[in-house]
């Protein structure tokens, strides 16, 4: 819906889209479309991986908590990049090209593994292809993913009220290319074969990129490089900077496409370098900082770090979950018969349905004065999402057979958002209002940082339940370990959010006020 509104003070007329800058269109269009080949991608790599390359669950588990552990550590390096020298539109395009290549490589999987005596026996060139496709995706995710949130942020003025709203409206474009890519993509990659899925999300990418690049003149020029002259200045190596960035993006591919064929790399350097940015924040708030600065970027520094512990049990939609969904449940839902990868589209569909009731309970409390504050918040999604995994362990363990009932499947998605919608949308909000200005973009840098380490610790939990077996049962699960597994990380879960709960007064004192 695009409508004319007088422009304050110019006596003119600007046209708008549903009352908002018609660059939030070209926004919503183009990360809709990016998330759909991301979680399109997603959705399958795990079954894929088990079913078609034969890797153990185990394995298989693995090279997914790696990959989406990258993901989210890229960000940080890509909005370096955009910030200081690209600006997001160039950032954002380069980042979307990278990912149409990354995904039409999926396409092109080679021939099938196959058994030979106990030996699984793989084509070394697909694979190295398949690790060099992520390679890309990671990359392009990097330049991309955090920029167009920023294009986002500056189509308003500073003191816009429409603000909040806009970026309500960019996150449901997320959330509908979630829900379109984890129905569609996930049917067609297992209905007709994984290099079709692949291929559909790839098509969603292009077209993103397409969308992007036509709504140039939208965006208003509030996506440009912050010195293009700098752009142009030579660098040692005989090329313009510009050119050097992209040189470097390659390099990134390059050092992506390793760390990928050496997962325990990806979490050592994760955890390395979370423990280096904690120094560098407590070494800053104790240094450079007064008291109640100080105590802020502590508060702030303590939640970065706990959160990476909500993001290792979320993030088992994409990896033990599924291979649950695939071998021990009936996944037929009011007659229709539902693929295993599409069972992850309740998350955004539970996204969808709750985010407008929690978005009433926060004010309604607020009004009350009795909405919990950002820590609080925190150990609510703990408790929550660590009794989801009880529950659903011990629902598991009522059943016997391959035939459990969609109901357990239903319950643990629905903790898992309740647990998403109390958490993740407070925390971004939580680090801009805690941080000082000088070092706001390190703070959100480190809380992605902490979030891709919680997603490669994701994958290496979800390796602890696969079985032992190699060819047509190389992916199986032990059901035994899964649920002795779920159980742990349930009552882990639990004591963090009591312990968070414990020491929320402690906390609240700490933020001074910003709760």
């Amino acid at each position: 819906m695009t409508e004319a509104v007088a422009t304050p003070g110019a006596g003119a007329e600007r046209k708008t889209w549903f009352g908002h800058p018609r660059g939030l269109a070209v926004c919503f269009f183009t990360e809709m479309w990016e998330r759909f080949s991301y979680y399109g991608m997603r959705t399958i790599l795990v079954l894929y991986l088990t079913k078609y390359h034969l890797f153990t669950a185990g394995e298989a588990s693995l090279i997914y908590g790696a990959y989406a552990g990258l993901v989210y550590m890229m960000p940080i390096l890509g909005g370096y990049f955009a910030d200081r020298y690209l600006g997001q539109r160039k950032a954002v395009t380069y980042g979307a090209v990278l990912l149409v290549a990354g995904h039409g490589l999926m396409a092109f999987h080679g021939p099938q593994a196959f058994v030979e005596g106990d030996v699984v026996v793989r084509n070394d060139f697909y694979i190295n292809i398949f690790f060099l496709a992520l390679a890309l995706i990671i990359t392009g995710v990097g330049f991309l993913k955090a920029n167009i949130s920023t294009i986002v942020g500056a189509l308003y003025g500073p003191d816009d009220p429409r603000r909040d709203g806009g970026f309500s409206i960019f996150y449901m474009g997320i959330n509908l290319g979630s829900l379109i890519a984890t129905l569609l993509v996930g049917y067609v990659g297992e209905t007709y074969g994984w290099n079709y899925g692949f291929g559909l999300a790839g098509i969603g990418m292009l077209i993103g990129l397409l969308v992007f690049l036509s709504g140039q003149k939208l965006l208003e020029g509030k996506a440009e490089p912050p010195s293009p002259e700098r752009l142009k200045e030579k660098t040692p190596i005989g090329v313009n900077k510009e050119v050097a960035i992209y040189l470097a993006g390659v390099g990134l591919v390059g050092a992506s496409w390793v760390m990928m064929q050496f997962q325990e790399l990806v979490g050592r350097l994760l955890g390395f370098s979370g423990l280096v940015m904690l120094a560098i924040i407590i070494f800053y708030a104790f240094t450079k900082c007064d008291r109640i600065a100080r105590d802020r970027l502590l508060v702030a520094a303590f939640l970065i770090a706990i959160q990476s512990v909500f993001w290792a049990l979320f993030e088992q939609q994409a990896a033990s979950l599924t291979l649950l969904a695939d071998q021990q449940f009936d996944l037929t839902v009011l007659g229709i018969e539902l693929k295993a990868s599409q069972v992850q589209f309740m998350n955004p569909l539970f996204i969808v349905m709750f985010a407008p009731v929690f978005a009433w309970l926060w004010l309604a409390l607020a009004k009350r004065k009795l909405e919990p504050t950002s820590p609080g918040k925190f150990g609510i999604a703990m408790l929550l999402i660590g009794l989801g995994y009880i529950v659903f362990s011990w629902g598991m363990g009522l059943e016997d057979g391959t035939n459990k009932s969609f109901f357990w499947l239903i319950l643990i998605y629905l903790a898992l958002t309740l647990a998403e919608l109390c958490l993740s949308p407070v925390g971004l909000s939580m680090v801009t209002k805690l941080s000082v200005p000088q070092i706001v973009g390190m703070m959100m840098g480190t809380w992605f940082l902490f979030t891709a380490l919680g997603n490669y610790v994701a994958g290496w939990i979800s390796s602890l339940t696969g079985a032992e077996g190699h060819g047509v049962e190389a992916g199986q699960l032990d059901m035994s370990a899964v649920m002795s597994v779920y159980t742990q990380i349930g009552l882990i879960s639990i004591g963090v959010g009591v312990f968070i709960l414990v020491l929320t007064p402690l906390l609240n004192k700490g933020m001074h006020g910003r709760h």
